[in-house]
């Protein structure tokens, strides 16, 4: 299960595919944070991909930071392993932080399921959303913009409208 609405975001510091470092601590100046658990070959993270990008590029300059988070089974999902990461930014171009949990510690702290996987932190590192990045896994089919909803809301101090959707995608792949 799904960490609760409400309830303190464990922390994390996890290697990045950029070769750095995703350290919630290190993010204490951001007025939120959106942990989002993907992966490399998900077709559901790789439609909502530059959707991400966008709502991490649209929404640094008010004070968010985007980390998508890979836990899974690299023997299983050799495409998921770290150098594929690294590889896949770059292909990509993210402008976010693409963290490693090779232990899967991250991922079983916060309960995620599914990749994507969106848990949007407020000021206070509480989860404020949890649930999809939006409504429709095709771009042109969005009628509902989950995540951004929801960071406007926390941005303003207020309350997302909608807390809590199905987070559609494929399972985390863990290891056995």
């Amino acid at each position: 299960m799904p960490i609760a609405l409400g309830a303190p975001a464990p922390a994390f510091s996890l290697p990045t595919a950029a070769g750095g470092t995703a350290d919630l601590a290190a993010l204490a100046d951001r007025e939120a944070v959106v942990v989002v658990f993907s992966c490399n070959h998900c077709p559901y993270v790789r439609a909502w991909e530059d959707r991400l990008n966008d709502v991490a590029r649209d929404y640094a300059p008010r004070g968010v930071a985007v980390v998508a988070v890979n836990a899974n089974d690299a023997t299983t999902h050799p495409g998921d392993a770290f150098p594929e990461m690294v590889a896949r930014a770059r292909e990509m171009g993210f402008v976010f932080d693409y963290a490693h949990d090779e232990s899967q510690q991250v991922a079983r702290a916060y309960g995620a399921e599914r990749t994507p996987e969106v848990f949007l932190l407020d000021r206070d590192r509480r989860v404020a959303y949890h649930g999809a990045i939006d409504d429709s896994v095709e771009p042109g089919g969005v009628r509902t913009r989950y995540l951004r909803d929801a960071l406007d809301a926390v941005l303003a101090g207020q309350a997302p409208p909608v807390a809590d959707t199905p987070a559609v995608g494929c399972t985390v792949k863990w290891r056995r």
